[in-house]
């Protein structure tokens, strides 16, 4: 979501995946360069190092959903409680922790419980792969401090869930010259753990499944007066396409292949049809009865008729075409028609 032409870079570097996969540890610490110094120079001011760790992901639809709680932290502010917030990092083979998920940040609390984090299990790479669970105290300079950790896989975790039973965070403390484990009164909870698979566009259609592909547009008159060039609702005269044309003809072309009967649910949103109050919802092409259009075409010509019945109005609002389009699935649903949909909002 971030426009990166908006960032400032800070380095870029460069290897071949053989550079990455034939190292023993399978990582590769690189140098940060700058693009432009990078082109006019071979010396290049210090910019950092960038590791990459490579590993092989064996194939899992299976998604872990947790929740997850401490009680009895321990304060690391002066005159407040803690903010404390969860790092949940893989275990690699090299010994490097990798963090994969992190939780929000909850304000003055000893007790917290977090919203639910979803794990895939090829993400962590197995139920029994070690994971490291950590808790921080927030800090807006960015120096978080260490409240606790644990260390436990998914399935110790599920085991924590079924016992009922919290694990005390230790805390790593330097005794001489050497780090110990200072147990803490401190424990983790899991408040809920359940597995469910994530089945794939291909397992729908494998299962026989057809899809159907519904359309909704942007009306509103943030796009631009429709009769001016600088629009993105332009009809240009010598029939090259606008920014909405060419989303909806790339995006069709890709799916009606998957649907059969290539008749589209259209609609159109955030405008005002001719002596009618503004609409979130309209049937583009015009039908007060039936949404549905034949096929691509058929919904670049409701498009283009709509532009010159309607006025572009606002605000902005989804809610509308998501519920209509909610309906006619379920409506398929309690027929009990295999349809797998797919609604693009082009906005």
């Amino acid at each position: 979501m971030l426009k990166l032409e908006e960032q400032q870079s800070l380095g870029e570097a460069c290897c071949t995946l053989s550079e990455l996969v034939t190292k023993p540890n399978r990582s590769l610490t690189l140098d940060l360069i700058r693009r432009e110094e990078s082109v006019s120079s071979t010396h290049s001011q210090h910019c950092g190092k960038l590791t990459v760790h490579a590993e092989e992901c064996f194939s899992s639809k299976s998604t872990a959903d947790i929740i997850l709680r401490c009680i009895d932290l321990e304060s690391k502010d002066l005159f407040s409680k803690s903010d404390p917030f969860l790092v949940i990092s893989k275990l690699v083979e090299s010994g490097i922790s990798i963090p994969v998920c992190k939780t929000e940040v909850l304000k003055n609390d000893h007790n917290p419980t977090w919203k639910p984090v979803f794990l895939n299990i090829q993400q962590v790479g197995s139920r029994d792969s070690p994971l490291v669970i950590e808790c921080f105290n927030f800090n807006s300079n960015g120096k978080h401090d260490l409240i606790g950790k644990v260390q436990k896989s998914l399935a110790d975790l599920e085991k924590l869930h079924l016992g009922r039973e919290g694990e005390n965070l230790y805390l790593p403390t330097l005794v001489g010259h050497n780090y110990e484990n200072k147990i803490l009164n401190s424990k983790l909870l899991v408040d809920k753990f359940s597995e469910t698979v994530q089945h794939t566009f291909l397992d729908y259609l494998a299962g026989g499944f057809e899809l159907n592909f519904m359309v909704a547009i942007d009306f509103t008159a943030s796009n631009g007066n429709p009769r001016l060039p600088d629009s993105l609702h332009y009809i240009d005269p010598s029939g090259r396409l606008n920014a909405y044309q060419k989303a909806i003809y790339e995006v069709g072309e890709v799916l009606q292949f998957y649907d059969a009967d290539k008749r589209y649910p259209a609609w159109g949103f955030g405008a005002r049809p001719i002596d009618g109050p503004v609409s979130h919802c309209f049937n583009l092409n015009g039908s007060s009865n039936y949404c549905e259009v034949q096929g691509i075409q058929g919904i670049m010509m409701a498009y283009t008729s709509a532009l010159f019945n309607v006025s572009l109005a606002g605000p902005t609002l989804f809610g509308h075409v998501i519920n209509r389009a909610s309906v006619v699935a379920c409506d398929s649903l309690s027929t009990g028609a295999k349809k797998y949909f797919a609604l693009l909002i082009i906005t």
